[in-house]
Protein backbone atom coordinates (compact mmCIF):
# COMPACT_ATOMS: atom_id res chain seq x y z
CA UNK A 1 0.00 0.00 0.00
CA UNK A 2 1.52 3.66 -1.01
CA UNK A 3 2.17 5.59 2.15
CA UNK A 4 -0.56 7.95 3.45
CA UNK A 5 1.04 10.45 6.03
CA UNK A 6 -1.28 12.11 7.78
CA UNK A 7 -1.09 12.87 11.45
CA UNK A 8 -3.72 13.89 14.43
CA UNK A 9 0.09 15.21 16.49
CA UNK A 10 -0.09 17.99 13.57
CA UNK A 11 -3.53 19.53 13.35
CA UNK A 12 -3.51 22.54 14.93
CA UNK A 13 -5.39 23.69 17.95
CA UNK A 14 -7.31 26.84 17.89
CA UNK A 15 -8.52 28.96 20.55
CA UNK A 16 -11.98 30.17 20.71
CA UNK A 17 -12.90 33.66 22.41
CA UNK A 18 -16.33 35.28 22.93
CA UNK A 19 -18.51 36.74 25.25
CA UNK A 20 -20.72 33.61 26.24
CA UNK A 21 -17.36 31.51 27.10
CA UNK A 22 -15.76 34.31 28.76
CA UNK A 23 -18.87 34.71 31.12
CA UNK A 24 -18.66 31.53 32.30
CA UNK A 25 -15.05 31.05 32.86
CA UNK A 26 -14.61 28.43 30.13
CA UNK A 27 -11.69 27.61 27.97
CA UNK A 28 -12.36 26.24 24.58
CA UNK A 29 -9.74 24.92 21.87
CA UNK A 30 -10.68 23.52 18.62
CA UNK A 31 -8.28 20.38 17.19
CA UNK A 32 -8.98 21.16 13.48
CA UNK A 33 -8.58 17.83 12.23
CA UNK A 34 -10.50 19.32 9.50
CA UNK A 35 -7.57 20.88 8.12
CA UNK A 36 -5.56 17.61 7.74
CA UNK A 37 -6.71 16.57 4.33
CA UNK A 38 -9.22 18.34 1.72
CA UNK A 39 -11.22 15.09 0.97
CA UNK A 40 -10.10 12.99 3.59
CA UNK A 41 -11.51 15.16 6.18
CA UNK A 42 -11.62 15.12 10.03
CA UNK A 43 -11.29 11.72 11.80
CA UNK A 44 -11.86 9.89 8.29
CA UNK A 45 -8.84 9.09 7.92
CA UNK A 46 -8.31 7.60 11.77
CA UNK A 47 -11.07 5.12 10.82
CA UNK A 48 -9.98 4.57 7.01
CA UNK A 49 -6.58 3.17 8.42
CA UNK A 50 -6.07 0.28 9.78
CA UNK A 51 -8.74 -1.07 7.60
CA UNK A 52 -6.88 -0.28 4.46
CA UNK A 53 -3.99 -1.83 6.27
CA UNK A 54 -6.39 -5.07 7.17
CA UNK A 55 -7.42 -5.58 3.40
CA UNK A 56 -3.64 -4.90 2.24
CA UNK A 57 -2.30 -7.59 4.97
CA UNK A 58 -5.41 -10.41 3.79
CA UNK A 59 -4.45 -9.23 0.01
CA UNK A 60 -7.54 -7.76 -0.89
CA UNK A 61 -7.15 -4.99 -3.25
CA UNK A 62 -10.54 -3.94 -3.27
CA UNK A 63 -12.56 -1.98 -0.36
CA UNK A 64 -16.65 -1.71 -0.65
CA UNK A 65 -18.76 0.63 1.52
CA UNK A 66 -21.79 2.08 2.03
CA UNK A 67 -22.88 5.39 2.46
CA UNK A 68 -25.98 8.35 1.23
CA UNK A 69 -25.41 10.33 -1.62
CA UNK A 70 -23.70 13.51 0.12
CA UNK A 71 -21.48 10.72 2.24
CA UNK A 72 -18.21 12.54 3.74
CA UNK A 73 -16.72 8.55 4.24
CA UNK A 74 -17.91 7.40 0.49
CA UNK A 75 -15.67 10.21 -0.37
CA UNK A 76 -12.41 10.06 2.68
CA UNK A 77 -12.82 6.12 1.23
CA UNK A 78 -12.49 7.34 -2.60
CA UNK A 79 -9.48 9.60 -2.45
CA UNK A 80 -7.64 7.10 0.26
CA UNK A 81 -8.41 3.99 -1.52
CA UNK A 82 -6.85 6.02 -4.94
CA UNK A 83 -3.86 7.32 -3.00
CA UNK A 84 -3.25 3.31 -1.36
CA UNK A 85 -3.48 1.75 -4.92
CA UNK A 86 -6.68 0.13 -4.07
CA UNK A 87 -9.81 -0.09 -5.95
CA UNK A 88 -13.49 1.53 -4.53
CA UNK A 89 -17.07 0.59 -4.77
CA UNK A 90 -19.58 2.98 -3.27
CA UNK A 91 -23.04 1.40 -2.77
CA UNK A 92 -25.29 4.54 -2.36
CA UNK A 93 -28.42 5.00 -0.76
CA UNK A 94 -31.53 5.27 -2.91
CA UNK A 95 -30.59 6.39 -7.08
CA UNK A 96 -27.37 8.16 -8.37
CA UNK A 97 -29.14 10.67 -10.34
CA UNK A 98 -26.34 12.49 -12.96
CA UNK A 99 -25.53 15.03 -13.08
CA UNK A 100 -23.60 14.20 -9.61
CA UNK A 101 -23.83 16.02 -6.54
CA UNK A 102 -20.22 17.56 -5.43
CA UNK A 103 -19.24 15.40 -3.23
CA UNK A 104 -20.38 12.01 -5.27
CA UNK A 105 -18.66 13.68 -8.50
CA UNK A 106 -15.42 14.11 -6.15
CA UNK A 107 -15.92 10.47 -5.24
CA UNK A 108 -16.36 9.19 -8.80
CA UNK A 109 -13.37 11.40 -9.79
CA UNK A 110 -11.06 9.55 -7.24
CA UNK A 111 -11.90 6.09 -9.00
CA UNK A 112 -15.34 4.93 -7.08
CA UNK A 113 -17.67 3.22 -8.98
CA UNK A 114 -20.84 4.04 -7.77
CA UNK A 115 -23.48 1.80 -7.38
CA UNK A 116 -27.22 2.36 -6.39
CA UNK A 117 -28.93 0.19 -3.40
CA UNK A 118 -32.36 0.87 -2.90
CA UNK A 119 -33.98 2.48 0.40
CA UNK A 120 -35.97 -1.15 1.56
CA UNK A 121 -32.61 -3.07 0.93
CA UNK A 122 -30.43 -0.17 2.42
CA UNK A 123 -32.56 -0.07 5.79
CA UNK A 124 -30.50 -3.98 6.20
CA UNK A 125 -26.99 -3.38 5.68
CA UNK A 126 -25.91 -3.50 9.21
CA UNK A 127 -27.49 -6.83 8.85
CA UNK A 128 -25.48 -9.93 7.76
CA UNK A 129 -27.44 -11.19 5.05
CA UNK A 130 -26.81 -7.88 3.30
CA UNK A 131 -23.40 -8.04 3.92
CA UNK A 132 -23.51 -11.62 3.00
CA UNK A 133 -24.63 -11.07 -0.30
CA UNK A 134 -22.18 -7.85 -1.17
CA UNK A 135 -19.60 -10.46 -0.45
CA UNK A 136 -21.11 -12.90 -2.27
CA UNK A 137 -21.49 -10.40 -5.56
CA UNK A 138 -17.80 -9.19 -4.94
CA UNK A 139 -15.89 -12.06 -3.15
CA UNK A 140 -12.50 -10.64 -3.48
CA UNK A 141 -13.37 -6.87 -1.31
CA UNK A 142 -13.30 -5.74 2.19
CA UNK A 143 -16.36 -4.76 2.98
CA UNK A 144 -16.70 -2.23 5.27
CA UNK A 145 -19.62 -0.72 7.62
CA UNK A 146 -20.92 2.30 6.97
CA UNK A 147 -18.87 5.39 8.26
CA UNK A 148 -16.17 3.27 8.83
CA UNK A 149 -17.90 1.64 12.28
CA UNK A 150 -15.42 -1.19 12.84
CA UNK A 151 -12.83 -2.16 16.11
CA UNK A 152 -10.46 -1.57 13.87
CA UNK A 153 -11.66 2.12 13.29
CA UNK A 154 -11.92 2.63 17.67
CA UNK A 155 -7.97 1.70 17.85
CA UNK A 156 -7.24 4.14 14.66
CA UNK A 157 -9.32 6.87 16.54
CA UNK A 158 -7.17 6.35 19.77
CA UNK A 159 -4.35 8.57 18.03
CA UNK A 160 -6.83 11.44 17.98
CA UNK A 161 -6.54 11.51 21.98
CA UNK A 162 -2.33 11.69 21.20
CA UNK A 163 -3.04 15.03 19.43
CA UNK A 164 -4.83 17.17 22.69
CA UNK A 165 -3.20 19.61 24.38
CA UNK A 166 -4.09 21.19 27.77
CA UNK A 167 -3.43 24.66 27.90
CA UNK A 168 -5.01 24.89 31.57
CA UNK A 169 -3.77 23.81 34.75
CA UNK A 170 -4.79 19.72 35.18
CA UNK A 171 -7.00 21.07 38.16
CA UNK A 172 -9.65 22.61 35.97
CA UNK A 173 -12.33 20.46 34.47
CA UNK A 174 -11.08 18.62 31.34
CA UNK A 175 -13.86 17.76 29.02
CA UNK A 176 -13.79 16.59 25.33
CA UNK A 177 -16.37 17.20 22.81
CA UNK A 178 -17.16 15.77 19.64
CA UNK A 179 -20.05 14.70 17.44
CA UNK A 180 -21.56 11.28 17.33
CA UNK A 181 -23.33 9.29 14.57
CA UNK A 182 -21.86 5.48 15.04
CA UNK A 183 -19.64 5.97 18.57
CA UNK A 184 -16.22 4.45 16.99
CA UNK A 185 -14.14 8.10 17.46
CA UNK A 186 -16.07 8.09 20.56
CA UNK A 187 -15.00 4.89 21.59
CA UNK A 188 -11.72 5.31 20.37
CA UNK A 189 -11.21 7.99 22.22
CA UNK A 190 -12.59 7.15 25.55
CA UNK A 191 -10.51 4.29 25.80
CA UNK A 192 -7.29 6.16 25.17
CA UNK A 193 -7.96 8.54 28.11
CA UNK A 194 -8.08 8.46 31.68
CA UNK A 195 -10.63 9.38 34.29
CA UNK A 196 -8.95 12.62 34.68
CA UNK A 197 -11.45 13.53 31.32
CA UNK A 198 -14.58 13.27 30.34
CA UNK A 199 -15.64 12.62 26.62
CA UNK A 200 -19.11 13.87 25.80
CA UNK A 201 -20.64 13.09 22.18
CA UNK A 202 -23.58 14.78 20.58
CA UNK A 203 -25.65 12.61 18.77
CA UNK A 204 -26.66 13.62 15.64
CA UNK A 205 -29.06 11.13 15.25
CA UNK A 206 -32.40 10.98 16.77
CA UNK A 207 -33.66 7.99 18.56
CA UNK A 208 -30.43 5.67 18.40
CA UNK A 209 -30.54 4.14 21.70
CA UNK A 210 -28.51 1.23 20.87
CA UNK A 211 -24.95 3.28 20.47
CA UNK A 212 -24.17 3.34 23.96
CA UNK A 213 -24.38 -0.08 23.61
CA UNK A 214 -22.11 -0.13 20.28
CA UNK A 215 -19.56 1.66 22.04
CA UNK A 216 -19.65 -0.65 25.55
CA UNK A 217 -19.58 -3.40 23.11
CA UNK A 218 -16.15 -1.95 21.53
CA UNK A 219 -14.82 -1.07 24.96
CA UNK A 220 -15.23 -4.67 26.19
CA UNK A 221 -13.00 -6.05 23.38
CA UNK A 222 -10.15 -3.62 24.41
CA UNK A 223 -7.46 -4.52 26.97
CA UNK A 224 -8.42 -3.23 30.70
CA UNK A 225 -7.05 -0.23 31.62
CA UNK A 226 -8.30 3.74 32.55
CA UNK A 227 -10.86 5.05 31.01
CA UNK A 228 -12.30 8.40 30.70
CA UNK A 229 -15.92 9.04 31.61
CA UNK A 230 -18.13 9.45 28.80
CA UNK A 231 -21.55 10.42 27.76
CA UNK A 232 -23.83 10.71 24.73
CA UNK A 233 -25.73 14.03 24.73
CA UNK A 234 -28.83 13.84 23.23
CA UNK A 235 -31.72 16.25 22.18
CA UNK A 236 -29.67 18.42 20.23
CA UNK A 237 -30.50 16.65 16.34
CA UNK A 238 -32.82 19.55 14.94
CA UNK A 239 -35.41 16.83 14.21
CA UNK A 240 -32.08 13.77 13.13
CA UNK A 241 -29.60 12.66 10.85
CA UNK A 242 -29.31 15.82 8.23
CA UNK A 243 -32.01 17.52 9.79
CA UNK A 244 -31.58 21.41 10.80
CA UNK A 245 -33.65 24.07 11.92
CA UNK A 246 -33.50 28.22 12.18
CA UNK A 247 -32.19 27.86 15.60
CA UNK A 248 -29.04 25.70 14.45
CA UNK A 249 -28.66 27.60 11.54
CA UNK A 250 -28.45 30.78 12.68
CA UNK A 251 -26.11 29.99 15.74
CA UNK A 252 -23.73 27.87 12.95
CA UNK A 253 -23.99 31.54 10.57
CA UNK A 254 -22.84 33.88 14.14
CA UNK A 255 -20.18 31.22 15.29
CA UNK A 256 -18.23 30.98 12.02
CA UNK A 257 -18.63 35.04 11.66
CA UNK A 258 -17.55 35.75 15.10
CA UNK A 259 -14.15 32.73 14.96
CA UNK A 260 -14.14 32.10 11.13
CA UNK A 261 -13.88 28.32 12.02
CA UNK A 262 -15.90 26.41 9.59
CA UNK A 263 -18.96 23.82 10.63
CA UNK A 264 -21.47 22.19 8.95
CA UNK A 265 -24.83 21.70 9.92
CA UNK A 266 -24.92 17.64 9.83
CA UNK A 267 -22.00 17.28 12.47
CA UNK A 268 -19.86 19.91 13.82
CA UNK A 269 -22.42 22.40 14.24
CA UNK A 270 -24.53 20.73 16.17
CA UNK A 271 -21.69 19.36 18.20
CA UNK A 272 -21.23 22.99 19.12
CA UNK A 273 -24.53 24.23 19.24
CA UNK A 274 -25.36 21.82 21.93
CA UNK A 275 -21.96 22.81 23.51
CA UNK A 276 -23.01 26.45 23.75
CA UNK A 277 -26.24 25.46 25.07
CA UNK A 278 -25.35 23.58 27.42
CA UNK A 279 -23.05 26.08 28.81
CA UNK A 280 -25.93 27.94 28.78
CA UNK A 281 -27.96 25.96 30.73
CA UNK A 282 -25.05 25.31 33.60
CA UNK A 283 -24.11 21.79 32.92
CA UNK A 284 -20.49 22.91 31.98
CA UNK A 285 -19.04 23.45 34.69
CA UNK A 286 -17.41 26.78 35.23
CA UNK A 287 -13.82 27.63 34.42
CA UNK A 288 -13.34 24.23 32.34
CA UNK A 289 -11.24 23.20 30.17
CA UNK A 290 -13.08 21.96 26.40
CA UNK A 291 -11.42 20.63 23.37
CA UNK A 292 -13.94 20.48 20.25
CA UNK A 293 -12.56 17.80 18.05
CA UNK A 294 -13.45 19.62 14.45
CA UNK A 295 -13.99 16.09 12.53
CA UNK A 296 -14.40 16.93 9.29
CA UNK A 297 -17.30 17.09 6.67
CA UNK A 298 -19.13 18.69 4.09
CA UNK A 299 -22.67 20.19 4.34
CA UNK A 300 -24.72 18.02 2.21
CA UNK A 301 -26.87 21.48 0.93
CA UNK A 302 -27.12 24.54 0.75
CA UNK A 303 -30.23 26.59 1.86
Amino acid sequence: MRQIKLSATSAPLQAVHDAVLDAHGIRLNVLRLDLLHPFISGNKWFKLRPVLERAQTLGQRTLISVGGAWSNHLLALAAAGQQAGLTTIGLVRGEVLRPLNPVLAAAEAFGMTLVPVSRTDYREHHTQAFRQAVQERWPQAHVIPEGGATLDGVLGCQEIAHALRWTAPAKSPRRVILATATGTTLAGLVSALDESVRVEATLVLKGEDRLSAQVQHWLAQLPPGPRAEWQIVQGWHAGGYARRCPELDAFITGFVARTGIPLEPVYTGKMMWSLYGRIANGEIPPDSEVIAIHTGGIAPRTT
